[in-house]
């Protein structure tokens, strides 16, 4: 249940090797950093950007990427081709962006991995978290990667020992598989891992492991009453 491959296809991707040797799918962010400083090419830059958009020192963009009017993009960052992003996109330190991607108005990224065609596009926060291919988060969808009692950060998911598994990271946000649909406003708590063709519902605040092709609802009940109107 927690690794590399049961929640992403690492074709899809031109960063396998980061998950080279890892047994546990969160472990290729803690080498995300160091990957970045020795891959990242500043001069590797075949974009259109509108202006102003401010792109900082080391920042690599592929071919066909669109930088839209008002984006930041304050780097290192590597960035590939025919991607989307968009104005008011706010994209923080060590952050890798795959083929095809939207990062859109309003969205803010940092030190995460985004596989090829995943979608951030509206009102997002994706930090310390990995996007499988094809994953969508809707309008408003955050993810949470730091605890309130700010200390390490554990999986639900029981150890040899009976015990859940400490990731050993102080930050980790989410796992969200290939094909995986977050719905608008949702929140994903810190160390949330969400299984390829997951669904979660909008407004649903989520902690933990979901399967695959599992679809997690809401079910607060809803008062309908009548409508009496005041008379001033």
């Amino acid at each position: 249940m927690l690794s590399p491959d049961h929640y992403l296809n690492l074709q899809e991707t031109d960063h396998a090797v980061l998950f080279d040797g890892k047994s546990r799918v969160w472990e290729a962010l803690k080498c995300l950093k160091s990957y970045i400083d020795e891959n990242v090419g500043a001069d590797q830059r075949h974009t259109t950007i509108g202006e102003p958009a401010f792109i900082g020192e080391n920042v690599s963009i592929g071919e066909g990427t669109v930088v839209e009017a008002g984006a930041v993009i304050k780097g290192p960052a590597i960035i590939g081709k025919n991607c989307q992003i968009r104005s008011n996109a706010y994209i923080r330190d060590y952050v890798i962006i795959g083929d095809h991607c939207v990062i859109g108005n309003a969205t803010e990224v940092k030190h995460s991995l985004l596989f090829d065609h995943a979608v951030a596009p509206h009102f997002n926060y994706v930090g310390d978290s990995i996007l499988g291919f094809h994953s969508h988060l809707g309008a408003g969808v955050k993810i949470s990667n730091f605890k309130l009692t700010q200390d390490s950060i554990y999986i639900d998911e029981i150890d040899q020992r009976g015990m859940p598994v400490d990731t050993g990271l102080r930050k980790l946000g989410a796992i969200i598989g290939d094909y995986a649909e977050i719905g608008c406003n949702a929140v994903l708590n810190p160390g949330s891992l969400i299984g390829r063709h997951g669904i979660i519902y909008p407004n649903v605040c989520w902690r933990g492991i979901l399967p695959d092709k599992m679809i997690v609802k809401n079910r607060a009940q809803q008062d309908v009453a009548i409508w009496h109107p005041r008379k001033y």
